[in-house]
């Protein structure tokens, strides 16, 4: 009985498809990682077109510059809104008290031991102020050319107070402030005297020096 013929191994049997050989089926992952998902070559990192150049001499001063440029406009804005308030507020310490002669009258126009009324306009009345600009105080003639000009405004909160001619008091109607005759406090709230303007006789005028009056109970 004769034996059989030995059948050949696999690697006999394909002798040129061994893994070693180029082109092989072990070659060809390596072959393909060089490919991307599309199909494309792989690109390198290194050599991206997105990798930031190095900036030339040019490109910094252009940057200096711009920097410098935004600080002197931040600065300039600054300035634009800080001044005004400075000056608003340090402008007053340096501001003199507006004053200015009134005329009320004529002397002929008051009887000696009578107080009128009298108005006048504020010493710096602005265009936009309206009623607002007029004031107005209390005025005695006491003699010949002699007056006492007296505020209207109550030293308590300064509401306007009344002349009472059968009282001989000044009074006060919001909180029962009560003044003698010379200003001097009667009774109630008001923490000091009612406040007087100068008064001048000029070419047979009574004039009144207007300034501004402190409320001191506010």
């Amino acid at each position: 009985m004769s034996n059989p013929e030995p059948t050949p191994s696999p690697a006999a049997a394909a002798p040129g498809a061994s893994a070693s050989a180029p082109g092989g089926p072990a070659a060809a992952p390596a072959a393909l990682s060089s490919f991307g998902s599309g199909g494309a070559p792989a690109s390198d990192p290194s050599a991206s077109p997105c990798a930031a150049a190095p900036a030339t001499p040019e490109e910094l001063n252009r940057r200096r510059f711009l920097q410098r440029l935004t600080l002197g406009l931040a600065g300039v804005g600054g300035a634009v809104v800080a001044v005004p308030m400075i000056g608003f507020i340090v402008a007053p310490l340096f501001s003199k008290d507006p004053r200015a002669w009134r005329t009320v009258g004529q002397v002929s126009d008051f009887k000696i031991g009578e107080t009128t009324a009298v108005e006048f306009l504020d010493a710096s009345p602005m265009p936009w102020a309206g009623v607002t600009a007029k004031n107005a105080a209390w005025l005695r003639r006491t003699a010949g050319e002699e007056f006492i000009a007296f505020a209207v405004t109550c030293s308590h909160l300064g509401c306007p107070v009344r002349w009472e001619q059968s009282a001989q008091l000044f009074l006060c109607p919001c909180h029962g402030g009560v003044y003698y005759q010379d200003g001097t406090v009667a009774a109630g709230p008001p923490p000091a005297p009612l406040a007087r303007y100068p008064v001048r006789i000029w070419e047979g005028a009574v004039q009144l020096q207007t300034m501004p009056l402190v409320i001191q109970g506010a």
